[in-house]
């Protein structure tokens, strides 16, 4: 990234100073001059901003919106240069004109049934070969909702918060909330396994809500769907929820106000007597720094923290009071059939949290940083 926009932005730079330089008739004018171009560029930059965060980028996507604010820099430098520089503009709208609608990938595996840039980020749904379907943000490196034919379960980490719940309680949760539905595959799982479990399912983009009602098979009478921020709505909730369910990732990174000593007091607050918080750590195979700062940091809020390493990327991190591994082996035989070797499985891993981590606040809670010396780490491994 560097390389592509070290050169250009660094002569966009150059462009008001430039500018001041050849406006500058009469020293004793200079001041209202360079106010009078900065003025323009500041009104400039808020009309760029807010055409392309609000018009462009929603009607004819990124790559469009680029080759237009392009094909708008051209025009202006040729009026400049002179007619021999008009083929740069021309070439840039005959691209703006012939460029499929859309970004296009394609998969690594599979079809791609359907892609668009939300108001968020890009979202696309493949199917792989085996008939499954996944959902996939922005570089597509990491799968954000998952539906396999002719069953509810995934074989992947989203089912371990369907049996974990059973580590507190004997009944089914009363009532649940989702924080990061993407898709929706777990509350279309407790839609089937506990039908009279009531679900919030929080997600801050509502067009992924929608591609998982088209293609994920997201249904589940019982579920309320928010399109707001996790965070802001868990404070405006009254709360009351029997297991708090924290997936909310912008891959790689989880948004750091969802890692802190003060947000994991929230959930704490907002969970009925003997509700659980479960917390989604995903990280590159072999790295637990994340999770050593995540389970420190939920030990300020509850009195008992335990890991599920469910898989070599996903580890479940649960916090809560009186909840163990013996209540889920209890437990586990008014589970619904399809779930009870998954809770077996759950409470033979249950185990203590890491030890060591440094504890996230909201005043300090570097969270990218940590995310990008694992990555660094595991690419130079």
């Amino acid at each position: 990234m560097l390389v592509l926009v070290a050169v250009p932005v660094t002569l966009l730079g150059a462009a008001a100073p430039w500018a001041v330089r050849l406006a500058v008739g009469e020293m004793d004018r200079s001041g209202e001059v360079v106010g009078r171009l900065y003025a323009i560029s500041t009104a400039g930059s808020l009309l760029g901003t807010m055409a392309s965060a609000l018009l462009l980028i929603p009607l004819l996507g990124t790559q469009r919106t680029f080759f237009v604010f392009a094909l708008a820099l051209a025009l202006v430098a040729s009026l400049g240069v002179g007619w021999r520089s008009a083929v740069v503009p021309a070439a840039l709208a005959l691209a703006l004109v012939t460029l499929p609608v859309g970004t296009i990938k394609a998969a690594d595996s599979g079809r791609v049934l359907y892609e668009a840039e939300t108001t968020q980020q890009y979202a696309r749904v493949v199917e792989r070969p085996d008939g499954s379907r996944v959902l996939e943000l922005n570089e597509g490196q990491a799968v954000h909702s998952l539906w396999r034919p002719g069953t509810y379960l995934t074989g992947d980490y989203w089912d371990g918060h369907l049996v974990l719940p059973a580590s507190s309680r004997e009944r089914p949760p009363r009532r649940v909330a989702i924080l990061g539905n993407a898709g929706g595959t777990v509350a279309r799982a407790f839609g089937h396994f506990f039908p009279a479990t009531a679900v919030d399912a929080v997600e801050i983009d509502p067009e992924l809500t929608e591609l998982g009602r088209r293609f994920l098979g997201l249904e589940n009478p019982r579920m309320r769907t928010f399109a707001e921020d996790a965070r802001p709505w868990l404070e405006r909730s009254a709360g009351g929820y029997d297991a708090i369910m924290v997936d909310a990732y912008r891959q790689p990174y989880i948004p750091f106000y969802l890692t802190t000593r003060e947000f994991f007091e929230l959930t704490e607050e907002r969970l009925a007597p003997g509700g659980l918080t479960i917390v989604n750590v995903g990280h590159p195979e072999g790295s637990d720094e994340l999770e050593r700062v995540l389970g420190r940091t939920m030990a300020e809020a509850f009195p008992r923290i335990r890991r599920y390493p469910i898989e070599p990327t996903n580890t479940l991190l649960i916090g809560g009071g009186d909840f163990s591994a013996a209540r889920l082996r209890r437990h586990v035989a008014v589970l619904p059939p399809a779930l009870r070797p998954l809770g077996r499985s759950a409470a033979a891993s249950l185990a203590p949290r890491l030890a060591g981590g440094e504890v996230f606040s909201d005043d300090r809670a570097p969270v990218e940083w940590l995310v990008d010396s694992s990555l660094l780490e595991y690419a130079n491994e």
